[in-house]
């Protein structure tokens, strides 16, 4: 009796996980075949880049941190709506919409503390979220990873070398990209959900997006600023000693403004037809 009521849950066990594995293997193949039939930029493209390129540009005015180490700068409040575009128009009409937006943001109000480059990191964050969300995670853990090697230990001033402990909110990120939660993120994003649910999965995938955008930033950093403006070794080993919990926070409140807005939004979209997401 014992055996068959085993046999019989083992059976019903195996099912679940057969449809589990099915489901996601039929979302992901309806992305990719949805991304091949949009290859083409066409005239609702090009309107739907152009409308959030004006809203990404116009909130470059409107400042949300201040530039640790580099007065007079602020990053600016569309930061946090830069996952949020990726997860919504896809991550290359995303990272378009962003690059166009953010260089005539910055080349108004030049705030940005990477000059020219300074609407770079939100736009590969961008980038991040879209590609997340169409399950391209192999492909941002492989960036990711390459990317934070470089910052971790860029030559002389890394911090992998000058203070290695500033670098534990980037492992987390990458902890969350490899662990269950971007998994369960993938699927609540590409199916009918609870409210709460939709909000989960784009807190994990704005707070992953942030960080690689943080990531890109920091390299940037680095290569412009070392030696031209800040030659001095200690100037470094200060500055990530400094950011070391300045910088969670930063993000953390990133992700939850991306979240706050970001859910409802997204809900209110897939209400009114409008399809997330794809590329």
């Amino acid at each position: 009796m014992y055996s068959k009521l085993a046999l019989r849950q083992l059976e019903t066990h195996t099912k679940r996980l057969n449809a589990s594995c099915l489901h996601n293997s039929v979302i992901k193949l309806q992305t990719r075949q949805r991304r091949v039939l949009r290859l083409r930029f066409g005239t609702r493209d090009l309107g739907v880049v152009s409308s959030f390129a004006s809203l990404y540009a116009a909130l470059w005015f409107l400042p949300l941190f201040p530039v640790v180490g580099v007065p007079g700068k602020f990053f600016p409040l569309n930061s946090v709506i830069a996952p949020l575009i990726g997860l919504i128009l896809g991550p290359y009409l995303g990272l378009m919409a962003t690059s166009i937006g953010g260089f005539i943001g910055w080349s108004i109000t030049q705030s940005g503390p990477l000059f020219f480059l300074s609407f770079v990191p939100s736009a590969t964050a961008s980038f991040c979220a879209g590609l997340l969300y169409l399950g391209e995670w192999k492909t941002i853990f492989l960036l990711y990873t390459a990317l934070f090697s470089i910052l971790a230990f860029y030559p002389s001033i890394g911090p992998g070398w000058l203070f290695p402990f500033f670098l534990w909110f980037q492992v987390l990120g990458l902890i969350v990209l490899v662990s269950p939660l971007r998994l369960k993120a993938f699927n609540s994003l590409h199916k009918r959900t609870t409210f709460f649910e939709l909000s989960w999965a784009v807190a994990v995938v704005s707070f992953i997006a942030t960080l690689f955008g943080h990531v890109v930033g920091g390299i940037i950093f680095q290569t412009m600023y070392f030696p031209a403006f800040y030659p001095e070794i200690d100037y470094w080993r200060s500055l990530w000693q400094g950011l070391t919990f300045l910088y969670p926070i930063e993000r953390s409140i990133i992700t939850l403004l991306a979240t706050v807005i970001g859910a409802p939004l997204i809900n209110a979209l897939r209400t009114h037809g409008f399809k997330v997401g794809e590329e």
